[in-house]
């Protein structure tokens, strides 16, 4: 099977090398003069220095041309997600395509398969999420991930090719659960690195994780999702990594915030969008979501940090 990876960020390039140990692959990027320089550097020194490209790794630029490929991996941020596939639509539609971005949609809540499936009817579609850093995978070291399908024949086939010595998939028939899990454990990263910034300790972190998880559970529960699937690696286990580790955007995003520094604000923080986004959904639905309501609410700069503290600690005590 021979693959194509759009988009040339950190984890686009990533899952490029590691695929291209074992199959061709094609890695997209939009723009042609960093296609020819990474061509020529053989590695991409702006998102992911210090990660050779293999011999069976090709740069393009030209879309059609990735999208002739048999399975065509969509590594574009999940707030470009919609207008990318909108404006390709005849490249992409009937064509198979795995999600490889997390977040909700911050025009209209949707997750990464309902967003192609509105644009592209014809496609066949699966998801690939779970705890990753680019870094990690580029450099073939050990990791799982989550591969929702509803297809059980397509997840199948698409398990036995995108798993590597070092890449372990597991395939899972629930999309909803592993979208939400995907995306909503970025607006709790964000929460931990709030609070670990602003000095506030581990264990208003540890707090912080559990509490955030039933929040995420609460809202895949209300969602359709299946109860388990946020107890595996594309939620809890995405979850751990992405509030512990300063490799995560989301939670040095949060640091930021909380210790009242600069962040780079061309850097992509999905976290940030899916909070607004979630936040909006609890106040259409009443759901109780009230972590992810202070993470909205100080992305949106409606809060300080220390009110978003107090808001927390003041609710009523209740049974866990």
């Amino acid at each position: 099977m021979n693959l194509a990876v759009l988009g040339a960020g950190a984890f686009g390039t990533a899952l490029a090398i590691c695929l291209s140990k074992s199959t061709p692959v094609a890695l997209w990027c939009r723009n042609p003069d960093q296609t020819r320089q990474m061509d020529l550097d053989r590695e991409n020194a702006a998102r992911l220095p210090g990660c050779p490209f293999p011999d069976d790794l090709f740069l393009t630029n030209a879309l059609d041309k990735a999208c002739a490929a048999d399975a065509v991996l969509l590594a574009v941020p999940m707030q470009q997600l919609r207008p990318f596939v909108q404006l390709n639509k005849d490249a992409l539609n009937g064509k198979t395509l795995v999600a490889c971005c997390k977040g909700m949609d911050l025009e209209t809540g949707l997750g990464p398969l309902d967003v192609i499936a509105q644009a592209l009817p014809d496609a066949k579609t699966a998801l690939l999420t779970g705890p990753s850093f680019a870094h990690d995978i580029a450099i073939a070291l050990p990791t799982g991930l989550t591969l929702a399908c509803r297809d059980d024949d397509l997840g199948r086939a698409l398990q036995l090719e995108l798993s590597t010595p070092t890449l372990r998939l597991y395939r899972m028939h629930d999309t909803i659960g592993a979208s939400l899990g995907g995306a909503l454990k970025n607006v709790i990263a964000i929460a931990c690195g709030t609070a670990m910034g602003a000095g506030l300790g581990e264990s208003a972190r540890a707090a912080l994780m559990t509490r955030g998880f039933a929040e995420m559970q609460r809202l895949a529960r209300a969602r359709g999702a299946e109860p388990k699937t946020l107890s595996g690696l594309c939620g809890f286990g995405d979850l751990v990594l992405t509030c512990t580790s300063a490799q995560s955007r989301n939670y040095r995003f949060g640091v930021s915030i909380g210790s009242g520094t600069g962040f780079d604000p061309a850097t992509t923080i999905e976290g940030a969008a899916t909070a607004c986004a979630a936040a909006q959904v609890a106040l259409q639905t009443g759901l109780d979501l009230p972590i992810t309501s202070c993470v909205a609410a100080l992305v949106e700069k409606r809060l300080d940090v220390s009110e978003a503290i107090r808001s927390l600690l003041s609710r009523s005590l209740k049974e866990e």
